[in-house]
Formats: structure tokens, sequence, C-alpha cells
């Protein structure tokens, strides 16, 4: 259970305690109505300095509990990009490539190549099994909308190839796959077949979701100026932040 999860039990005891209070000196009033007066003060104080006390404690624990949280909050990760990603790969084509193009990441930690598309990726899965990482992330699909033209269904065929053939050459590592990037306005309507390529995305994730593999889905990092001056690759200070996003996703 979270410290949030607690702090809202804590805060439920807390309300049941004084609504019980309430009822009972509800109570004792209308019993003085109903029998003789009887003197029930010190019965009452009893109850009261009890009482007080449990409200006191719940408000000791409250607080522990949100310095506790504060603490988690400050607590910053100072590890450098290449170290999150020691024991990682990020496998694709040229926008992937701009990870050791730009030195964001150390070059043991991509395996990418321009043009790459799924239906050619045997040099690539050869390198990543070399390298042997304990996670991966997969980032095609922008050459394969090119390539496949529309037909998802031979797009989803090639992506699973590749994650069964992963599966079997690096057994023991962890597979995710990075959704599609959008590209540029002008590039859309520049290219046809990337006005197909949310439902590229739509596919991606469905065939993820039946394969049992996480999704990482990067379409809400984009804004137009990130975007190079072709609309579709990506200028340095956008790695960090599409670094970040998968760290996030895999628990680096």
């Amino acid at each position: 259970m979270d410290n949030k999860s607690k702090r809202i039990m804590v805060i439920a005891g807390t309300a049941f305690a004084a609504a019980l209070i309430v009822i009972i000196i509800a109570v004792e009033a209308v019993g003085d109505l109903t029998r003789k007066k009887v003197d029930t003060s010190e019965g009452l104080q009893i109850i009261e300095h009890a009482e007080a006390a449990k409200v006191t404690a719940i408000e000791t624990k409250i607080q522990n509990l949100e310095e506790q949280e504060k603490k988690e909050e400050e607590a910053e990760d100072t590890r450098s990009i290449k170290e999150i990603f020691t024991s990682a790969v990020v496998m694709g084509d040229s926008i992937t490539a701009g990870f050791s193009e730009y030195d964001i990441l150390n070059a043991s930690s991509v395996v990418a190549e321009i043009g790459a598309g799924l239906d050619g990726l045997g040099e690539q899965i050869k390198k990543l099994k070399e390298i042997n990482p304990q996670v991966v992330f997969l980032s095609y699909g922008m050459n394969d909308i090119l390539s496949t033209q529309g037909d998802t269904d031979l797009f989803i065929e090639n992506y699973k190839s590749v994650i069964k053939e992963l599966q079997k050459e690096v057994p023991n590592t962890k597979i995710f796959v990075n959704s599609i990037f959008p590209v540029s306005r002008q590039e859309r309507e520049r290219e046809p077949a990337f006005q197909q390529l949310d439902e590229y995305n739509k596919v991606l994730r469905e065939m993820c979701d039946k394969q049992q593999i996480a999704y990482v889905d990067n379409t809400e990092l984009v804004s137009e100026q990130y975007y190079e001056e072709d609309g579709v690759h990506f200028k340095p200070d956008f790695y960090p932040i599409w670094a970040k996003r998968m760290a996030e996703v895999a628990s680096l």
C-alpha cells in the first residue's frame, strides 16, 4: 500500500472516531429525556480523553507519512542517462541512431541503422545477441509505413516475426515496443502514407496487449519545436526526453 492510500485510511479512521463520539453524546442526550438523569460526566471524560489520544496518534501518523513522502519526492536520481541505460539497448532506424550520433547514449546501448525496417533486421538482431542486454526497446515503423503502404496486417505480421526471433535469440531480455513517432504536419501532407500513422499505432498497441509486451506511448512527447527540417527526425534536445520516458516505463 502506498503512502497516499495509507493517509486516506488514517483520515477515514479519524472521521469514524469523531462520528462515534457524536453518536455517544446523542445517545446520552436521548437517555436524559427518557430516564432518570444519571451522572455520566466521568464516563464521557474518559471517552473524550481516549478519543483525543487516538486523534493525536493519528495526526502524528499522518505527519510522519507526509514527511516520508516528501523525502521520497525530494530524492533525485543522480545517474546520467548513459548510466541509466547501461543494461539496456534501443534498437531501431535512423531516428534511433540519433542517440549515438548526438552522444546521448553509449554505443553499446544503441543498435540502429538508417532505413531499417522490420523485414531486414538480421544483422541488428545478431548484434543485439552479442550485447545480450537485460532490456531492449524496439523503435520501428516509420520506414515500414512507407513500405507496406497501408497494409497494417503485413506490418503487424512483420513485427511479430521480429519479436519471436528476439525471444528465441535473447530469451532473458525484456522487450519494450515504442510507438511510431508522429511526423510534422507538413510531412503528413506531403506523404499520404503518413496519414495512416495513427492507425499503425493503434494496431501496434493491440499487438503488444495480446503479446503481453509493454508499449511505450510517445505520441504526446513530440512538438513542432523538436523536428529537424525534414519533419521526421529530431533535434538533439528531444532525445533525453524520449530516454526518460522509456526509463520510466521500464523502471530503469
